[in-house]
Formats: C-alpha cells, structure tokens, sequence
C-alpha cells in the first residue's frame, strides 16, 4: 500500500507542501525538504520520491517545480546523470558459463572513474556535431577552462565513458529470460565543470539575499538575469552531452561484447532517461522549470528505468503521469548509509556475501556501493504503485562499477 506524508499542509509561513511517497526518511533529508519549501520561488508544493535521501545542496529524489528562476545547486554537478536500457535478441541460457572474461572486455572498451578516451577517433562524428557549442560555452565562460585539466580535449575524450560512485554498466536477465544491458552516466568533467561554475556564480548574484535564504546552497538566479540565461543555455547542454554519452558507450558495450557471445541485435526501443535534470514542463496551472534531482520522468505511458544495488534488482516501469508526484517517481534505491560508514562497517567478505551469483569487483575499492548500503528495493517499488507500473523485473548477473 503507497504511503504519503504531508509536510506544511496549511502552508504556516508562507512555506510550500512537501509531499513525501514514503516513512522512510532520515532527518537530514526531512531538513532539506522543509528549507527548500521556504523558497519564495516555489510552486505549488515539492514532492519527494520513495529513494529520499540527504544530498548536497538539495535532497537526492526531491521534484522541485520552480516558477521565473533556477536553482544550480538542485541540479548539483552530476548534470543529466541518467541510464540507458536495451534488451537483445539473446536469452540466459546462451551467455558464457562465466562471465569475468566479458566484463574485463567491456572494462577495456570503456573508462571508468576519471579516465577517458586516448583518441576522439571512435566517437568523432558526435563529437563534431558538439564542437560549436563547447567553443561558445567556453568563450562565454573562460573560467570554466580552469577548472578543468586539459579543457579542450577532455571533453571529447570523456565521450562515451563511465563515471564514478555509483555510475554502472550491467547485464540482467528478465523474467523472461532475455538479456538486457543496462548502463548509468552523466555529463563527465564537462557537467561538474559547468555544475561548480555556476553554483558560485549564484551565490555572488545573491550574495546581498544569501541571508535571507535557509541553506546557502540554495542561491538562484531569477528569470531574465545574465545569470539565468547562461546556466540555462548550458545546462541544456550538458544534459544533451550526457544523453551522448550514454548512446556512445552503449555502442561501444555491445561491440566489446560481441565476440564472445552468438549473434545478436537490439530487440526493443532503447530507453535513454535523465534522473538529475531540469525540464520545462506545465504542472497546476502554470509552465514551470521543473527540477528532478535523483527522480525520473513518470507521466502516463512513458517508459524508465529505475536501478537497485549491484546485488538486487533492476525495473523497467511505465508512468502514471500522478499529478501530485509531478509525473515522477524514484531513480532508483536511494542510499541508506554513507559512502564513509559503508568502508567502515562492511569487509570485503561481506560485499562477497552480498553479490554471490553476480560477476562483479569484489575488492574493498567498490565496498561503499555494498548493497546494504542501499534501501531495499522492493520496499521503494512498493512505496510507488500510484506512480508507475512494473513492466519488466531484471535481474543483474554481471556489473561493472565506476
């Protein structure tokens, strides 16, 4: 049964609703919520996903609808973060026995953490097609060549890589025994770059109103300001360069995967969705920015993807388009425990334990994404029944952490 709480019904103080899918809610998270809503640019209330969770700077599955202004620090730095899905023509029974020499094949092929590319030669073509935009965006904004190594190459040799953290490549089972690949990646140095760029510059356009607002972290640039405009501009583009990415090095997943499995190709439409983003949408009578940090896009009979732990499961859903969650739902499991206290409380016997059956790392580098440190997934789909249907319930058999 779907649970919701309602924080500031009666608006005391001028401050917004805060509607919240689940109980599960740790204090941090809550606080944020509640200083978000004091914001005089909010519209019609907040909704915050079954995944809730304390972030930086805004609450990790809140849906942030804001009216004439944006803020950067609710987006934060990992622009257009977001997965891909596609199921092939292969079922279960015809992958390898073992699975290790296909993931250190997908490892060759693709970058992990900060790495990247050595040449541009394989992704030129959309490289070439951004060009002009990284050129303009950096003439506008030298700063954004400081903060970068080797600005003018990276970018492109970023294309088609994997992240940090928690940013994945896996291949699931469904239930019915096809074989997905599924993968999750943002907009690589570029986006922190453009994300760490303009969160300063808001809080110096504001620094005469920082005061006045709750968190620091939640200075925003008015609509019609330089300010507005130019973030505006690229943080379109770096979800575009995430979206990128993600086609890129799906492509480059399959070809390293080829050899070693029998023919295949694609069988369903791929699935390309932002979880960390901002869209102009229409919500209770009025056209909004709205911001999803760690929340997809659930409106009626769209598809997503929402991830569990490298030892759960994964699920394809189908929106509802619930008018109260903004069209949204969770992007994913949502952390219960943090990266710090993940290392300090689990040994490498227990990640072991925790991944038995799925062909992954299993060294203390990848402990703070143990599954336990992570909310039960099961329990955050249950918490969403009013936002999305289960269309397919993947199992992972093998992962590739950044």
């Amino acid at each position: 049964m779907p649970i919701k709480i309602e924080l500031n019904k009666n608006e005391p103080n001028g401050f917004k609703p805060v509607k919240i899918f689940t109980r599960d809610i740790d204090h941090g998270a809550m606080t944020q919520l509640k200083n978000i809503a004091q914001l005089p640019i909010i519209h019609s209330h907040i909704a915050a996903m079954p995944d809730v969770h304390r972030g930086i700077g805004a609450t990790v599955g809140a849906v942030i609808p804001t009216k004439n202004a944006i803020i950067p620090a609710a987006v934060g730095v990992d622009i257009g973060c977001g997965m891909m899905a596609v199921c092939l023509s292969l079922t279960s029974a015809q992958l390898p026995d073992q699975l290790k020499t296909l993931r250190l094949a997908i490892e060759r092929a693709i970058p992990v953490g900060q790495r990247a590319h050595k040449t541009v030669s394989i992704r030129e073509s959309v490289c070439k097609r951004l060009q002009p935009q990284v050129d303009t965006l950096f003439a506008k904004h030298p700063a954004l060549l400081k903060m970068m190594k080797h600005p003018q190459t990276l970018w492109a040799k970023q294309m088609a890589t994997l992240g940090s953290g928690n940013h994945f490549i896996e291949l699931c089972i469904d239930e019915q025994k096809q074989v997905w690949v599924m993968l999750h990646s943002g907009s690589r140095g570029l986006g922190n770059a453009i994300g760490r760029h303009f969160i300063a510059l808001a809080k110096k356009d504001m620094h005469r109103h920082l005061h006045n607002l709750p968190d620091r972290d939640l200075a925003y640039f008015s609509e019609g300001s330089d300010g507005y405009l130019d973030y505006w501009a690229a943080l379109n583009f770096a979800q575009e360069y995430a979206r990128l990415n993600r086609e890129e090095m799906m492509k480059l997943t399959l070809r390293a995967m080829a050899p070693f499995l029998p023919e295949f190709s694609i069988q369903q439409h791929a699935i390309n969705c932002h979880h960390n983003y901002v869209s102009l949408e229409h919500h209770f009578g009025a056209d909004v920015l709205v911001t999803r940090k760690g929340a997809i896009n659930a409106e009626k009979d769209r598809l997503g993807i929402i991830p569990g732990s490298m030892g759960a499961k994964s699920f394809i859903v189908r929106g509802k388009g619930e008018a109260e969650s903004f069209c949204s739902c969770s992007h994913g499991a949502g952390r219960v425990m943090s990266r710090t206290s993940a290392r300090q409380v689990f040994r490498r016997a227990d990640l072991e334990a925790q991944t038995k059956g799925v062909e992954c790392r299993k060294d203390t580098g990848v402990i703070d994404e143990i599954p336990a440190a992570y909310k039960d997934i099961d329990q955050v789909m249950a918490n969403q029944t009013d936002l999305v249907d289960i269309v397919h319930t993947l199992k992972q058999v093998m992962c590739i952490k950044g």
